[in-house]
């Protein structure tokens, strides 16, 4: 539906309702990612592993065309990049390839309690058949401690996994700073970049990195698809087997429409990075300073400066982030994960902050992404001011 918009100071202006402000649970698929599918969903719609005739060339093709553009995104080489069906898959082979093929080395892993549960549920998992897990503890800020780390580490971790960039706050952990210190010491390092692939620079070489997890709908490209780079060298043990596909890493006919759209959406995104993160920051900050000056303790989540350009993890004291996001049931945005959504506990990864019960609990996430608009961050801020305010008064009223 359009609405006619008019705030203080403002002309009356017009535009499409619901808004979506949740990009860091979905993004919606580019028309040029739509339109680079969409003839491998029809006419070209062969076989990768058919190697007899045209159909499988064709679909041969067109998928390492892709791995070639996921490779260039992360700084990779394309013999590098093994194709999965999203970032929970490449996390689970990731971890889970290297504990069985590395057990003659060791049976320790490193992580942090604020990881995706892709990744957390995967270490408990593994910890029922004997392997030792690390969870690392962060501070208020959200990053984890060096020091800490690197006491951690022993001569039998073979895997440090620390996620780029968290998907509740966006925090951006030191990548190259842990990646030296895990090849200094001797231990893989695995992370899952579904929220920094395509949003920041990322260079596997540069960063020391050995594992990289990526997802296409992170990046406005298809779901069910995603990347894993695995570092020359790396011999990982499969978590599907049958085929011997993608160098008998992931058996499985390949997805060749959504690894095309994978491949076309880390294109544009590699190329549209620095003026969309510039854009998206600029939004992130407008919503920021008006939540800030049109309410009274508005308190952001985790670090300030190190988070990802168009995330704003937010917390309004004395008011229940359930019932809020229910009071401004016209804009899209999260009281935490989408992958936890069903639950509603506080999020365990504010609760790693440090944060009580209470303060986790009047949190929301605001996603901004490529096609949000200043009109859209205006009437989001304007009815989340609002909706405040209510529910606070309502709250006073009734204490």
């Amino acid at each position: 539906m359009t609405a006619n918009l008019a705030g203080p100071g403002q002309s009356a202006r017009n535009l499409t309702l619901p808004v979506y402000l949740d990009h860091h649970a979905t993004t919606p698929v580019d028309r040029r990612v739509l339109e680079a599918m969409l003839p491998y969903l029809s006419d070209r719609f062969g076989n990768a592993a058919s190697r007899s005739h045209s159909f499988g060339w064709a679909a041969g093709e067109a998928v390492e065309s892709a791995r070639e553009q996921v490779a260039r995104l992360v700084g990779a080489r394309s013999e590098e990049i093994v194709f999965t069906s999203g970032a929970t898959e490449s996390d689970n082979l990731a971890i889970k390839g290297v504990a069985e093929a590395f057990r003659h080395k060791g049976n320790h892993i490193i992580t942090a309690a604020t990881e995706h549960k892709a990744v957390l549920d995967t270490g408990k998992r593994l910890e029922k058949y004997g392997c030792r897990l690390t969870y690392l503890p962060v501070g208020e800020d959200g990053l984890i401690d060096l020091e800490e780390l690197e006491r951690a580490i022993t001569s039998e971790t073979v895997l440090v996994t620390i996620m780029a960039a968290n998907n509740e706050t966006g925090v951006l952990q030191p990548v190259e700073e842990i990646g030296r210190l895990c090849r200094e010491r001797g231990a893989l390092f695995h992370t899952d970049a579904a929220q920094a692939a395509g949003k920041i620079p990322m260079d596997v070489e540069k960063e020391n990195l050995d594992l990289v997890s990526i997802s296409a709908h992170k990046m406005y490209g298809p779901k069910g698809v995603g990347a894993l780079y695995v570092r020359t060298g790396i011999e990982l043990a499969p978590v599907i087997d049958g085929g011997g596909h993608e160098r008998g890493m992931r058996s499985g006919t390949l997805n060749v429409p959504g690894i095309v759209g994978l491949g076309t959406a880390c294109r544009i995104s590699g190329e549209e990075m620095a003026e969309e993160s510039e854009r998206t920051a600029k939004l992130r900050n407008r919503l920021r300073e008006k939540l800030n000056l049109g309410l009274k303790d508005v308190r952001v989540n985790g670090s300030t400066d190190k988070r990802l350009p168009g995330n704003l993890n937010v917390s309004f004291p004395g008011v229940d982030g359930e019932e809020l996001m229910t009071a401004i049931d016209d804009i899209a945005v999260s009281s935490g994960a989408a992958c936890t959504s069903a639950h509603t506990g506080p999020s365990y990864v504010l609760k790693a902050l440090g944060f009580p019960d209470e303060r986790a609990q009047s949190s929301i996430r605001f996603g901004i992404g490529r096609f949000t608009t200043d009109e859209e961050i205006d009437y989001a801020a304007g009815r989340v001011i609002e909706a405040v305010e209510e529910l606070r008064e309502l709250s006073r009223v009734q204490s």
